[in-house]
């Protein structure tokens, strides 16, 4: 695990190599790498010259106060909310995945995913996998790996088991790339040791970035980003 210090307003890293796909030649299958991304509301900056790198069966661990940017930096990774400044580069696939496609196929779980809550939770995966062009199959398929009724409704469900709908809808296009932020949250034991078994699976052919407060509660950690409040 490789830590980010604070200095002041500023990050200091030991040394990543930036990817640059013209000049490498150990291209990745999966990356997501940022550099000196900023971004700020109004007068509150958030995020200051914030850097960081995943590559293939990596994870990287975000860490950092409440109002540090940790959420916000995951969304300007998926492709939700543009940086002022900085530069993402993802590649999936071999592929350099621009904005719209970044949007479509990284897997990103956040507590601000929501359901139809009249809906039942495989109606839910099954409209969102047409929507995806998945087999509706695959849905039912997560429901059962994370223990979840197919016929109960979503707004039925507990804060746990809202929880366990997420990672169903994050994973159900089968990224290879997973934004997570607080995936933990609101589970029992039982569901983090069924989460953190999907994302060692997810691992061996794939990358991960995670908001999360605690390091211990994951598999591993590669690398590590402490933002600064």
């Amino acid at each position: 695990m490789s830590p980010i210090h604070e200095q002041g307003e500023r990050f200091v890293q030991p040394t990543v190599p930036t990817y640059n796909p013209s000049v490498s030649d150990d291209t990745p299958r999966h990356l997501l790498d940022f550099r000196g991304i900023y971004r700020a509301f109004g007068r509150l900056k958030v995020l200051r010259n914030v850097n960081g790198q995943a590559r293939d069966g990596e994870l990287l661990l975000i860490t950092g106060a409440n109002g540090s940017g940790k959420s916000t930096l995951l969304r300007c990774l998926a492709g939700l909310m543009r940086p002022q400044k900085g530069r993402i580069t993802c590649v999936q696939n071999g592929k350099d995945l621009r904005l719209e496609a970044r949007r479509r196929q990284v897997g990103f779980l956040s507590p601000d995913v929501a359901f139809y809550s009249e809906l039942s939770t495989l109606e839910n995966l099954e409209l969102f996998a047409k929507l995806r062009g998945v087999e509706p199959a695959r849905g039912g398929q997560l429901l059962d790996r994370l223990g979840l009724p197919r016929n109960r409704r979503a707004g039925a469900l507990s804060s746990g088991m809202r929880q366990r709908l997420r990672w169903a809808f994050a994973l159900l296009h089968e990224p290879k790339i997973l934004l997570l932020d607080e995936p933990l949250q609101n589970l029992d034991a039982p569901g983090r040791r069924d989460v953190c078994e999907l994302l060692e699976n997810h691992l061996t052919d794939g990358l991960a970035i995670v908001a999360n407060p605690d390091p211990m509660d994951l598999p591993r950690v590669d690398h590590h980003v402490e933002l600064a409040s």
